[in-house]
């Protein structure tokens, strides 16, 4: 089983980001105003929050959820994600957390083959709670949208295929 010593100070920061980047490409892919943002970006701390709790989930996502519970984790999160994006355009902040996801990927296959699945399953089952978290293209408050649009649809597929999944 793999844990935080498995990995670089590096990797491990790259593994902290991926929670948020595999919500943030979903909300970039089709920004969906205030209310919406609000909704999609609680999805990646309900799996952090639920992960802790979840007597089944895997140890290496339950560590890095327990690890990301630190303040020390959590400000190298917000660096390493305030340093990726900076002056960043949505486009950017899609296609630059689509290209680390793919190399949380590669590091996972690399350090943590045994692991590997589950956690990218987790990270893709939080890009589709973000999906799902608010409807898109709708009225006020989101009434008459879709629950996810054609841009998240696909953003979706190209997190899959960044994940190997």
């Amino acid at each position: 089983m793999a844990d935080k010593s498995s990995f670089t100070k590096e990797e491990w920061t790259l593994l902290l980001e991926s929670p948020m980047m595999a919500g943030m490409a979903i909300t970039a892919a089709d920004p969906s105003g205030l209310w919406g943002l609000l909704k999609e970006s609680f999805a990646g701390g309900n799996a952090l929050a639920k992960a802790l709790s979840d007597p089944g989930a895997n140890p290496l996502v339950k560590a890095l959820a327990s690890d990301f519970s630190t303040s020390e984790a959590r400000s190298a999160a917000r660096d390493g994600l305030k340093a990726k994006f900076a002056n960043s355009r949505p486009a950017d902040v899609k296609n630059k957390s689509i290209e680390a996801l793919s190399q949380v990927s590669a590091v996972l296959a690399a350090k943590a083959p045994g692991d590997a699945a589950a956690f990218k399953s987790w990270l893709r089952q939080i890009s589709q709670g973000t999906a799902e978290a608010a409807s898109e293209g709708g009225g006020l408050l989101g009434i008459g949208g879709v629950q996810v649009s054609d841009a998240e649809k696909a953003t979706l597929a190209e997190i899959s295929a960044a994940l190997g999944i």
